[in-house]
């Protein structure tokens, strides 16, 4: 691991000129896997976690690859729902760093861990890969692949603009970067100008664009455990992904798995079914204690905030809440605590434990602004500590961590280490 981390991203600009030679000199592994690409901005981990778990109720050996991890470095890439083991973790970076080390220009971490686990998926014999792109897409270490069984866009939104563009079409340009030629292309859609971007890239590559028909989404009844929605064919489907926007992250993996089966995959209907009612992906609209309501949310930028939001009013009707946030230094804060503002009782500021987050004094102050009462703790477990404090005071409200993944393992722990 301090090897893995000893490679900064920041120092190398971005590109496929390090990654396509060190994947030729690890013999290309990844030629003889089959893939379902996943890029967007936000819903590509929860649309990653149901196509894994369809394919592999459907009898396939799937491989995930995703980012940032919740508990351990080694949940990044697993297979059939297994994270890979330490000691095939150590075997297979043994093997790819001598061919990093000997590079002119070392690779940057993500890349060395692209390289990792596609030399273990195709030690695994992986029926498919579901990959997940990092960052943007035309250069991220993943688009390395040929062209995949499925190119899927998420959902877009503005995030990371410094690299990827300040508008949504700039974004849009920069995720079509997978769409390879000849290919099929999921696209959950956007704006009117980042479709035309999205349409463009097809017709100039001679690939297929589907959309998935969000007019035929039929929403049922909603709660703490599931939602229940119908789509594609399917009546009723109880999804465990509880958050208001995950239905229509589930209508856009089942667009993608009806596509695998016209291309001959034999994915039965029932086990589109069985893996979208048993899939788990802890830290989205996660409940990590009931008496008060504990939940965990991974949104990190204005559009997944907003979406957050929207969950919270459907579920929460008319109540406030405590919310325990961090947020990145190089996020738009202003943008989320707008939106979270008008829903917070409180809030408690906690620094996440890595060098991009905000300093807790930083942000309670950026919290005031907007009329709020914001306290800063001194670290995650302190924070869950008094948020649960703040929340029996006022009579049990209903607490919210949320404003990155990279603090949702602590809080996950913190929580257990109090609960009741």
């Amino acid at each position: 691991m301090d090897y893995i981390h000893s490679n900064a991203w920041q120092r190398s600009a971005p590109g496929l000129h390090r990654i396509r030679p060190l994947m030729a000199a690890l013999g290309d592994p990844q030629n003889g896997l089959k893939f379902v690409h996943v890029a967007g901005t936000n819903g590509k981990g929860s649309t990653c976690a149901m196509l894994a778990s369809c394919l592999r109720a459907a009898g396939y050996r799937v491989g995930l690859f995703t980012s940032p991890f919740i508990n351990r470095f080694n949940e990044r890439m697993q297979v059939n729902g297994v994270p890979i083991p330490d000691d095939e973790l150590e075997a297979v970076t043994d093997f790819v760093r001598p061919h990093a080390d000997a590079m002119p220009q070392p690779p940057t971490e993500f890349e060395l861990i692209t390289a990792i686990g596609l030399v273990w998926f195709a030690r695994q014999q992986c029926d498919i890969v579901v990959l997940e792109v990092g960052l943007g897409g035309l250069m991220d270490s993943t688009n390395v692949i040929g062209c995949p069984e499925a190119a899927v866009i998420t959902a877009l939104g503005l995030d990371h603009t410094a690299l990827l563009g300040d508008t949504l079409d700039k974004i849009a340009a920069e995720k079509a970067g997978i769409i390879k030629p000849g290919g099929d292309v999921v696209y959950y859609g956007s704006t009117p100008e980042a479709d035309a971007v999205m349409l463009a890239a097809c017709e100039k590559n001679n690939a297929a664009l589907h959309r998935p028909d969000f007019a035929a989404l039929q929403v049922g009844q909603c709660g703490l455990e599931q939602i229940e929605f119908s789509f594609g064919g399917f009546e009723k489907i109880k999804l465990p992904l509880v958050a208001s926007y995950q239905h229509r992250n589930a209508a856009v993996a089942i667009t993608v798995l009806q596509l695998l089966q016209k291309k001959g995959w034999r994915i039965p209907d029932e086990a589109i079914r069985t893996g979208l009612e048993t899939v788990r992906w802890p830290g989205r609209f996660e409940v990590l204690r009931r008496d008060p309501v504990f939940l965990l949310d991974g949104s990190h930028n204005p559009q997944g905030v907003s979406a957050t939001a929207e969950s919270l009013r459907a579920t929460f009707p008319g109540q406030k809440f405590i919310f325990l946030l961090s947020i990145m230094k190089d996020k738009d804060a202003a943008d989320m605590l707008s939106v979270l503002a008008p829903l917070a009782q409180r809030f408690v500021a906690v620094e996440a434990n890595i060098y991009r987050a905000m300093p807790a004094a930083e942000l309670a102050d950026r919290i005031r602004v907007y009329g709020c009462m914001a306290e800063a703790a001194g670290d995650i477990a302190q924070g869950v500590a008094l948020a649960l404090r703040r929340s029996a005071e006022a009579g049990g409200a209903p607490v919210c961590a949320l404003g990155t993944l990279y603090f949702s393992g602590d809080v996950r722990a913190a929580v257990q280490q109090t609960a009741p």
